[in-house]
Order: C-alpha cells, then structure tokens, then sequence
C-alpha cells in the first residue's frame, strides 16, 4: 500500500510539470504598490522591466525605492533615461536574497543587470551584500567607502527564486551616470562598420528624419557594409532615391525597443515608412525581423541610450516590392490580339498565404487552458487507477 502511494505521488508530481507555469512580471507586481509608483514607471520607460521579465530562470532580487527616493536618484542623474536605466540596473541584483540568507552567509559580492552589460568598469557593476547589526542587513556600491542601503522592508519573498526589496536610499557611485554621446549619429555608425548606410542616409536625407525622432524614440537598425553586395539585394547605386528611402524607413521603428523588448512585441511593427513594415520572429535569445520575403537577426547593440537605441542587424531588410526575385509589374497596355500574359503569385498573396498556414497568437492562448485541463484529467485518471 505505502509502495502504491509513492507511485501515485510519483505521477501526481509529473502531471504537474505538464502544467503551465505563468511568469513574473515585476510592473503587473508593483502596481499593487502605490509607494513605488515612481520606480515602476522608471522601469517601464526604460524598459529594465524586459530585461528582469525575460530572465524567468534566473534568481532575482530586486532593489525598490519609495517614491521619495526614487526622485532623488532621478535628480542625482539629473533626470537623464539613460542614467537612470544604469542606475535601475544596477538595482536588480543576478541571485536571490533575504534576510535568513543574509544571516547565515554573511557579506558577499552579488552580480546585477548592469555590470552584465558589459557597460561597467571591471566589477563596479557589482554589489556588496552587507550583514548589519542585529536584524539588519544591507546593499551598497562595490566601490570602497560606498554608503550601505539598509533594507527596510523585505516586500514580496519566494525563496530562493525571486525577491522585492525595499532600501533606504539609491546605490550610487563615481561614474554610474555616465552615459555615452548620441550627439553624432554619422560617427556611431561609421564606428559600428555601417558606413555604406550612414552615406546612403546622409544623401537622401533620411539621416535627418533620423536625428529628428531620436529625442522622441527612435529604434535603429542598421547594417555592415558587406550586406549590400550580398545575394539577392538590390543594386542601392542603381535605385532610385524614392526606393532608397523607403529601404532605410523600413530600418527605423518611431520608438524605442531594445533587443530584449522587441522579444516580446506582438503583431506587426511600424517603421518610419509609416506602415505595419515588419514582424518580430524570437526564438530563444535570437531576434529577428521578417518582411515577408526577407529576414535578418539582430546581432548586436551598439547604443542603448534610452529613447534612443542602436542596432546591427546580419543583413539588409528589403520590402517586398523591392525584393530582386519580386515579379516585374505587367505593362499599362497590352497590344491587341497578344495572348493574356500567366498569372504570377503576388507577393502580398504569397505572403497572406504563408501567414494563414501559421496558427494565430490568440488561438495558441486559447488552447493552453484546454490543454491544462486535459492534463488535470489525465492526472486523476493516473491517481485514481493506482491508489
């Protein structure tokens, strides 16, 4: 009987990992917390919430402030995003801690999102965990002489996985504001290795469409300069200056996504052409962008200055109409008597054709609660038959 119970609880254990599992999502969180309303909205608009939401598998401990102290950490980097992301970086500390934790194991260095970067200077990315006096323990710089935040309340703990606490004050030190230079766009792009694109830019007048959103958001993606002469690209020294233009909107979202954010985009993505260009495909950490006849991967990010971002991607975007293999338009007038020309494929059918054989977002999400009732069913039919 004892040996018919182990079973049982045996496969009640495997019927539940067949079960889905929701993630955190550290905004949906906050949002019950009126006394973070200011971090939580620095956390969106920097979008540090993507990259916290995106690391599921990962122990978290983040670091909140009141909204006392989070206006202060704003003026300290006198109100700029991009300070502000690296300081909310360095606020969410790569492993899990409270004060039981902090209690046994005492003082030790914890890595956070900032110093994974790669922005930091050696290891001023890191924290110190610090074991204070009686009950108390705390967080500061890993700069020498850094001011300890106590922690004033632990919010929300879920061992050894995630954690919400509150600090007295923000964690700073000598250079965390420092943010890099967007002032030339022509020098960040001729240094990331895409100067063919920065010259086609300059010449039709795209780089200064550029430059005008990059203060209201901007998200760019830009190309090396081999990508030109790959395989199926059009001739750029042959097209036309309306074509170029276009291909070079269609490199340009009019808002600001970082490569972790543009994991969780839904639908399709306006681009400065001003229609619904693109489509995100992810899968795993590989992010790409579909136009319907061509797809590239993001390969790097050269500056994330929020609202401003700047990527490479692995070859060049080109709209349907421009594709080489798109078909040749027929011609306005056709001479009397000639036998009616085959009907070629249209892109946009082929195209509307490869979308329907896809299953839609919503019918994916529908079938998950079917799915885990069957499950559920499957588990009691499994338990029932062995106990």
């Amino acid at each position: 009987m004892a040996t018919q119970h182990l079973v049982a609880a045996a496969a009640l254990v495997a019927c539940l990992l067949v079960l889905p599992v929701h993630g955190r999502n550290i905004t949906a969180i906050l949002q019950g917390y009126k006394e973070y309303k200011l971090y939580n909205q620095y956390l969106s608009e920097t979008k540090v919430c993507d990259e916290i939401n995106s690391r599921q598998s990962t122990s978290m401990t983040i670091l909140v402030l009141s909204n006392d102290a989070m206006t202060t950490l704003a003026k300290d980097a006198g109100d700029s995003l991009p300070a502000i992301k690296n300081a909310l970086r360095l606020h969410s500390v790569l492993d899990y801690y409270d004060r039981k934790k902090v209690k046994k194991y005492g003082d030790e260095s914890a890595a956070t999102l900032y110093q994974a970067t790669g922005d930091a200077a050696e290891t001023t990315g890191n924290v110190k965990v610090v074991d204070q006096e009686d009950k108390n323990y705390g967080f500061s710089a890993a700069t020498a002489g850094a001011r300890i935040c106590t922690v004033t309340k632990e919010v929300e703990t879920h061992p050894f996985k995630f954690a919400i606490l509150e600090v007295t004050a923000p964690i700073e030190f000598d250079g965390l504001f420092d943010v890099p230079s967007t002032a030339n766009l022509t020098r960040l792009l001729e240094r990331a290795g895409c100067k063919v694109f920065a010259s086609l830019a300059a010449s039709t007048g795209v780089l200064k469409s550029y430059e005008d959103a990059m203060d209201k958001g901007l998200t760019l993606f830009a190309v090396n300069d081999d990508a030109f002469s790959a395989k199926d690209v059009p001739d750029v020294k042959t097209m036309s200056k309306a074509n170029l233009t276009k291909l070079l909107q269609l490199h340009a979202l009019p808002s600001y996504n970082t490569k972790t954010s543009l994991k969780s985009v839904k639908g399709p993505l306006r681009t400065l052409a001003a229609k619904d260009d693109v489509t995100v495909v992810a899968k795993g950490d590989d992010v790409s962008l579909d136009t319907g006849k061509t797809r590239s991967r993001v390969a790097s990010t050269v500056v994330d200055s929020v609202p401003f971002c700047l990527l490479t991607m692995d070859s060049l975007l080109v709209p349907p109409e421009l594709y080489v293999g798109a078909p040749a338009p027929a011609p306005a007038d056709a001479p009397q008597g000639s036998p009616p020309a085959a009907d070629a494929p249209s892109v946009a059918a082929d195209h509307a054709d490869h979308k329907s054989k896809k299953p839609s977002a919503s019918s994916a999400v529908a079938s998950r609660p079917v799915a885990a009732l069957a499950a559920a069913a499957v588990c009691s039919v499994v338990l029932a038959s062995l106990l």
